[in-house]
């Protein structure tokens, strides 16, 4: 074996790109980047054997010869990026200051002039998707595409956007992805695939010959640990109250089962049947989401004590306590830490003075490796911060050992700083110290170095990470894995869990590697609209980037932009009648009504078989935009949550430029501003919420001449148990005292039409320029009189005004009795029975 590791060392890797002498040649790696060359692919290789050299590999290959040509390589995390942007610069034969870092910590500005010099480009995904919403980047040029740790490629994680926006943008695009772990199955690897553009899957295994040169055995030990009586007791006193609670959740008809183990899935389930509670307006529906929520944190109490540690659970139980005593406490935890019973666990825990027993077991097997047999280096995993924190200090008694973890401060945890994380793995590297305990954050793609015994403190229920810890150890050497298992507790279901499912994961990659040409086939039969892009054959859905009704009429019922019968209307191809069914406002057109800008039809006619009118009471245009048509939308920051600015950006025709925005959420011209609203967000506002919906308001209206409110999607009556008289009056108060149109839309895809159709009509139609303006200045005097008086219970802004005319000042309002008051207009006798009964009342602070 020694031999074949010489033999290979001696060779390596010629290319005009690549630093001579850098690169081992190995047989694996350059037939995975022969086939990654060649298409996009995924590629499927174990932990620590050179996932990178491939993509490095495939970069140089796409790079050579071509001057304007760029690359980008995508990293989850700050570190991984530093470290990929570390060994490109070492392996390239490329300009250090041409191969860039785009993370937060590099500003919008500078990554736009960055990007214009660089040839290539290593960031993370959202830093990136930002900037392609922003318009800062354009991926046009990119030869080559890099997502390391791609199994993160679902849901609305960033490199799905960024793969359908590069297959669209780019002028000969090709992906590589990179993950030693794609998925615990094939629908999920699968899914991975389709969402990147994937069309082919390279894998190796380790029992590969080629590869098993470089690997060596990794024993798998699993050790269990019996629970001392008094940690016992604290967890039984815990479940029982979890039984308790889980008992009247039955009486609710949510839960059959009273199980304090009842697993994750069982509680889910239990929460949806509470929400539908909550939906139908029934009062159970909030008792019994309270009491769910104390038997979560109930729940992440016992795994802690069983499974973690006592001084984690003495933590937990301390922040807690903190909680139930801050203002606006939940009942939730108001409830547990005054429950006898958890009183009683918290007591235990404070006066156990004992280790759980896996710290000694840690102890002894670090002993073994460190001491009896020589080794230099160990990682011990833990799922708890608290635990890294308390391991770490319990270690070091004995041994050199750090910590390691993210960068996020956690309930009174300091995090860790990017440089302080590169300096701890650097030591690490050096042999400087010989334990390392990590959280999570060491689990992907670092360049953790070869270890002689990875510890797992308790079982991970995934097998993605099971896998990527384990691959930590064996790659030099013979290595060693332990999991620790606390007896009948958590810990055996989560190993039972991580058992099967890598298990099937390993039986995965083994048959899609014995599968690979039908593997391929199924993918292209699947991707099939990705290759059409490049040949201008793109479906309509796409190539407006929306689904059938892309520029439809928004809103629910009674909202209908140009709702017609069968009055002579061209109909679409559904039956449905849509905005680009009618004309773009020619002169000949008739009109239907529509409002102009001062609240009065242009033509009180009425109503006509077509439906657009001339001057300000133009219905959109609706048709698409032509190819040399393109509108822009200013997009705020805080709007990215969402899925719209992405969307938008999709769209050929559609620019999105990204502002921090001081008034509103969007902009579509130098006169229309929108601020957009879930219905929940709209009567959080009038129940209390962070910012006063009148005060956007009335920024809204002093910066733009035709502000718009988009209330989207939900039940606007039945969402909150808010009187409609009370949702009735505030939508009438922005219509009629600040002159705001409110459009309803459905949902997230209502809400892009709606502005894109907002912007066609605005920049193409009225010729329009997009200019933002406005900030959230102070108010001016009588604004601040206007919004004091306003603030009291049942005074809006119009009655607050009619106050503050009649009486000419807030003192005077407030010393007024109910019957002067009542002399106001609009002043009744409820109204001044509250104003007087908040001014005059003695103040009573709950306790």
């Amino acid at each position: 074996m020694a031999a074949t590791d010489a033999d290979a060392a001696e060779s390596y890797v010629e290319h005009p790109l690549l630093a001579e002498g850098f690169l081992e040649d190995r047989r694996y790696q350059t037939e995975l980047v022969e086939t990654a060359v060649a298409d996009h692919t995924l590629v499927c290789l174990p932990t620590g054997l050179g996932k990178t050299a491939v993509s490095l590999r495939v970069t140089a290959e796409r790079l050579r010869g071509d001057v304007g040509a760029k690359s980008l390589l995508l990293a989850p995390t700050k570190p991984l990026v530093e470290q990929h942007a570390t060994f490109y610069r070492e392996a390239l034969e490329i300009p250090d200051d041409e191969i860039v870092v785009f993370t937060g910590d590099v500003r919008p500005d500078d990554r736009a002039d960055l990007w214009s010099s660089a040839r290539v480009v290593v960031a993370t995904p959202q830093v990136v998707e930002n900037d392609l919403v922003g318009g800062r980047i354009d991926l046009r040029d990119v030869v080559h595409v890099t997502f390391d740790e791609c199994h993160r490629a679902s849901g609305d994680y960033a490199y799905v956007y960024i793969a359908e926006r590069y297959h669209a943008d780019a002028a000969d695009p090709l992906v590589t992805g990179m993950s030693a772990s794609p998925g615990g199955d094939e629908e999920e690897i699968l899914g991975v695939c389709a969402n990147l553009g994937v069309r082919d899957v390279a894998v190796m295994t380790e029992e590969d010959a080629d590869v098993a040169d470089y690997t060596h055995d990794t024993e798998v030990e699993w050790v269990r640990i019996d629970l001392p009586e008094e940690v016992l007791e604290i967890r039984d006193s815990l479940n029982d109250v979890i039984t308790e609670r889980l008992e009247t959740l039955k009486e609710l008809g949510v839960t059959r089962s009273t199980q304090p183990d009842m697993s994750q899935k069982d509680l889910n389930r239990m929460r949806g049947k509470l929400r539908e509670l909550i939906d139908n307006d029934q009062s159970e529906g909030y008792e019994g989401m309270s009491l769910h929520a104390e038997v979560m944190k109930l729940r992440r109490a016992v795994e802690l004590v069983e499974t973690q540690s006592v001084e984690s659970v003495r933590r937990y139980f301390e922040r807690q306590k903190n909680a139930a005593r801050s203002s606006g406490a939940s009942k939730a935890s108001q409830r547990l830490v005054s429950e006898p019973r958890v009183k009683e666990a918290m007591r235990r825990a404070d006066e156990f003075d004992g280790l759980h027993p896996k710290f000694r077991r840690v102890r002894m097997l670090l002993a073994e490796t460190l001491g009896i047999e020589g080794g230099e280096r160990v990682i011990v995993f833990t799922e708890s911060r608290d635990t890294a924190e308390a391991l770490t200090e319990f270690l070091s008694d004995h041994f050199d050992a750090r910590r390691f973890v993210g960068q996020g401060d956690k309930e009174g945890s300091d995090g860790m700083t990017q440089k302080e994380q590169g300096e701890v793995l650097d030591a690490f590297k050096a042999g400087a110290f010989e334990v390392l305990v990590s959280t999570s954050v060491a689990e992907e793609g670092l360049d953790v170095p070869e270890v002689d015994l990875v510890c797992f403190f308790e079982p991970v229920p995934t097998a993605i990470r099971s896998v990527q810890r384990k691959g930590r150890t064996g790659r030099q050497a013979e290595g060693r894995v332990v999991v620790l298992m606390a007896d009948d507790t958590r810990d055996e279901a989560f190993f039972w869990i991580s058992r099967r499912r890598e298990e099937e994961m390993e039986e995965e990659l083994r048959t899609l590697q014995s599968l690979a040409d039908d593997f391929e086939t199924e993918l292209d039969d699947g991707q099939g609209t990705l290759g059409e892009y490049a040949d201008g054959e793109a479906p309509a859905s796409a190539a407006n980037g929306a689904g059938s009704g892309a520029v439809g009429a928004a809103g629910g019922e009674g909202d209908a932009i140009g709702a017609t019968g069968d009055d002579g209307v061209p109909s679409s191809a559904d039956g449905q009648v849509g905005l680009a069914d009618f004309d773009d406002g020619s002169d000949d057109a008739e009109a239907t009504g529509a409002s102009g800008g001062d609240g009065t039809g242009d033509d009180a006619g009425g109503r006509d078989e077509s439906v657009a009118g001339d001057g300000e009471g133009t219905v959109a245009r609706a048709d698409p935009p032509e190819e040399e048509d393109h509108v822009e939308v200013v997009v705020d920051q805080r709007e990215l949550e969402s899925t719209i600015a992405r969307d938008l950006s999709k769209r050929e025709h559609v620019e999105t430029r990204l502002e921090t925005l001081a008034v509103g959420d969007y902009v579509v011209s130098d006169r229309v501003a929108l601020e957009r609203k879930s219905v929940t967000d709209f009567l959080d506002t009038l129940l209390g919420g962070e910012r006063d919906l009148f005060e956007q308001a009335r920024d809204l209206t002093r910066h733009y001449d035709r502000p718009v409110l988009l209330l989207e999607g939900g039940d606007l009556y039945g969402e909150r148990n808010v009187h409609p008289n009370a949702i009735r009056g505030a939508l009438a108060s922005l219509a009629v005292d600040y002159g705001i149109s409110v459009l309803r839309t459905e949902d997230e895809d209502d809400t892009t039409d709606m502005l894109d159709v907002l912007a066609g009509r605005e920049q193409l139609t009225r010729d329009r320029e997009v200019s933002v303006h406005g900030e959230k200045g102070a108010k001016t005097l009588a604004e601040q009189q206007e919004y004091v008086v306003s603030s009291i219970a049942d005074v809006g802004p119009v009655t607050a005004r009619a106050l503050l005319d009649h009486f000419g000042s807030v003192e005077t309002v407030m010393t007024a009795d109910e019957e002067t008051l009542k002399e106001a207009d609009g002043v009744g006798d409820v109204t001044a029975e509250r104003v007087r009964e908040v001014v005059a009342s003695e103040y009573r602070p709950q306790k």
